[in-house]
């Protein structure tokens, strides 16, 4: 009577005491290696096996480690941006000093801001420049950040010349009790600013920025 594999593996499932009784069968069991070439003791394919998994374990284990260094290093620049906007007590001030901050220390190239619904001195600067209700509906419609290639045409007519050039944006609503403004981030690199992307430390950008703002006189 001839056995299928899967009948072999189901005995062997069912009778784990097998090669108790006949523990000198492993030694002579060969299989392939999982990498190719010669075959190899089954004790031998057991180890490269666990070896193999090791490694994907280590892999992961560096991985974790790396996105934690990061979320750490971002954290900081966020604490640091935070110290910088409590420091203002004029709303040109603040801006001008969110501009220096996300270009040197957040490497963002290009940043244009427009703000509306802020009872606040300095209406004069281009921040206020009037926006249509389009724009509000996408600040207003946006429950976290969008990241990818394309905005509108009226969003990258806020970067002037550099418009032609750039090919990812985010774009971070900005809130206090109601929106009052709407972030764009900028790059010329396609993977700046990507759709799969997280937006938690852009949505906390977006947090801290609409509400030092909000609280400019």
């Amino acid at each position: 009577m001839k056995f299928g594999s899967e009948e072999v593996a189901q005995y062997l499932r069912e009778n784990p005491q097998f090669f108790d009784e006949y523990a000198d069968m492993l030694a002579d069991i060969f299989v392939p290696h999982p990498h190719g070439g010669r075959a190899i003791p089954i004790s031998e394919r057991q180890i490269v096996t666990l070896r193999d998994r090791n490694h994907v374990l280590q892999d992961k284990l560096r991985e974790l480690i790396k996105f934690g260094e990061e979320n750490d290093i971002i954290g900081e620049k966020m604490h640091r941006l935070a110290i910088v906007l409590l420091t203002f007590t004029h709303l040109g001030n603040l801006l001008h000093g969110l501009y220096f901050n996300l270009r040197e220390d957040f490497a963002v190239p290009h940043a244009a801001l427009r703000l509306w619904n802020v009872p606040s001195a300095g209406t004069e600067l281009p921040e206020f420049t009037p926006t249509s209700d389009d724009i509000h509906i996408i600040a207003e419609s946006l429950l976290h950040p969008y990241c990818g290639p394309h905005v509108v045409d009226e969003i990258k007519q806020w970067f002037g010349e550099d418009a032609v050039h750039l090919r990812s944006f985010a774009m971070v609503p900005l809130r206090a009790e109601q929106t009052i403004g709407l972030l764009v981030l900028a790059s010329e690199d396609p993977q700046r600013f990507y759709p799969e992307m997280g937006t938690l430390h852009l949505k906390r950008l977006g947090d801290l920025v609409g509400t030092a703002i909000a609280r400019m006189d």
